[in-house]
């Protein structure tokens, strides 16, 4: 098993030949808590892309678990940016975390050691995510903040060693943000499973995390959050001034270093 999730060196990528970002270099250990952070079409999600095989990089080197990534990856829990649920949907909740165990197959595989297998999986999901409760209850039906841990749920039955969560606080208010933050945070503490989630604000995490990978400019940064979140590290990375500034309740404050290099996968 391997202590080291992840290793990019010198990685690039472009697309529509144009560079998106270029010479990242990092790694993601097992049981790290890393937020991917930085303003909107800089390239954040291409990161996911890039780990989940979707992409591949045009310099530098990417390796996930000793090996180049691949597409359908077991090993690598995925919940993505977009999720529309009408709010007529009849669905209950352990019916979608269920799928993933059975590998998003509609048609269940039925023999007893399989169902139970799958009945304890989805049923371990459920409570690793402080969502028990919610198994029955229609997706249409439920708030914004219990769908992420439902959608979350799903991709923890296949029992990752990675998960990427893209943008999973986006619809929550502050108090939600926080407490499914602290229940990411918790499974990667009792899975010593490594997560990569994706944010615009940094605060509701910062009390949690091991690492920061900041990604603005066509440029990444890596690191300790204080070693990368200071008005210095912030200010090479951007290329202009920018001043990294606490409010009154503590919450970091980022001023200046609007990004003009947009990536179009993201702005489309």
């Amino acid at each position: 098993m391997y202590s080291e999730i992840a290793r990019a060196r010198g990685l690039e990528v472009s697309y529509g030949g144009r560079v998106v970002w270029s010479d990242a270099n990092f790694d993601i250990q097992r049981g790290e808590f890393v937020a991917v952070i930085g303003p909107n079409g800089a390239g954040k999600t291409t990161l996911f892309r890039l780990l989940l095989g979707l992409l591949r990089p045009n310099g530098g080197s990417l390796n996930v678990f000793g090996a180049p990534p691949r597409r359908g990856n077991p090993k690598i829990g995925y919940v993505p940016q977009s999720h529309v649920v009408d709010k007529d949907t009849n669905v209950e909740a352990v019916q979608l975390v269920r799928l993933g165990y059975a590998g998003n197959r509609w048609i269940p595989n039925l023999t007893p050691g399989r169902f139970r297998a799958e009945r304890e999986a989805t049923e371990e999901a459920l409570r690793s995510v402080g969502a028990t409760d919610l198994a029955k209850k229609s997706l249409g039906a439920m708030s914004g903040g219990e769908l992420q841990r439902i959608f979350l749920a799903e991709a923890l039955t296949g029992r990752p060693e990675i998960l990427l969560l893209d943008e999973p606080l986006a619809s929550l208010d502050l108090r939600r943000a926080r407490e499914l933050v602290d229940v990411v945070s918790d499974l990667v503490r009792t899975r010593d499973v490594a997560t990569l989630l994706v944010a615009h604000d940094i605060n509701p995490l910062i009390r949690r995390l091991d690492k920061v990978i900041y990604i603005a400019n066509g440029r990444v940064a890596t690191g300790l959050p204080e070693e990368v979140l200071t008005t210095d590290s912030l200010t090479a990375l951007y290329g202009v001034p920018v001043e990294v500034l606490r409010d009154s309740r503590g919450n970091l404050v980022i001023v200046g270093g609007e990004d003009s290099h947009k990536d179009p996968q993201e702005a489309a």
